[in-house]
């Protein structure tokens, strides 16, 4: 587990990342019997995001501003937020965050402290993703669907996605508490260099810049 000091709480160039690829892996053992039959086992509870943000790339200037922003990460050493377009809020993307798109628990007239989550699916098998780095001014909370007022009744850290309610706001017995968010990705690169070739890339060859997600 990376320590604290060894994430930048800063954002990678946000109209760089709007043209990138990437989204979510798993690491899945598949293991076919001699029958045919298969059998399939998770390695990973939780999925893992990949990108290459070398897709964003339009111009010189912003290989420039790619080339500052990874000298001052040290290349893989220091993580840094990451804006995911197709996946960053508690809502879908055309949709305006509310306080109640996302349960991230039950009340029990004592607990104080829940962590962001959002859920992916319903009826099968519902993944729950711990949501570590909520975007500052977005963080809606509601209990029965009623919002509290952030401040006197909860606040959240940003750089853990906890949200602690005040001793004598803690939600009451079968409370429902949701949330409603903005979020980054906590993402590193995945090298230690950049190969850059201009006289390439200005006939259209986008050099490789691949991140990958840290878990915090």
């Amino acid at each position: 587990m990376p320590a604290l000091t060894s994430f930048h709480d800063v954002r990678f160039p946000t109209e760089i990342a709007f043209g990138s690829a990437g989204g979510p892996e798993r690491l899945t053992e598949v293991v076919t019997l001699g029958s045919g039959h298969e059998e399939r086992n998770s390695r990973w509870a939780d999925s893992r995001r990949r990108y290459n943000a070398g897709y964003g790339i339009r111009s010189v200037d912003d290989l420039h501003a790619v080339i500052a922003f990874f000298e001052e990460r040290r290349g893989r050493l220091y993580g840094f937020r990451w804006r995911d377009r197709i996946d960053c809020s508690s809502a879908a993307p055309s949709d305006a965050v509310t306080p109640t798109d996302q349960v991230i628990g039950v009340g029990d007239g004592a607990t104080t402290t829940f962590q962001l989550v959002k859920t992916y699916g319903a009826l099968h098998a519902p993944y729950q993703r711990t949501i570590a780095k909520p975007v500052s001014a977005t963080v809606r909370i509601a209990v029965d669907a009623a919002e509290v007022d952030e401040g006197d009744d909860w606040t959240c850290d940003l750089t853990t996605g906890i949200v602690t309610f005040a001793p004598e706001s803690a939600p009451a017995v079968d409370a429902a508490v949701t949330a409603g968010f903005a979020f980054d990705v906590p993402v590193r690169f995945d090298t230690d260099r950049l190969d850059i070739n201009l006289t390439s890339f200005a006939a259209g060859d986008i050099p490789a810049i691949p991140l990958v997600e840290i878990r915090l």
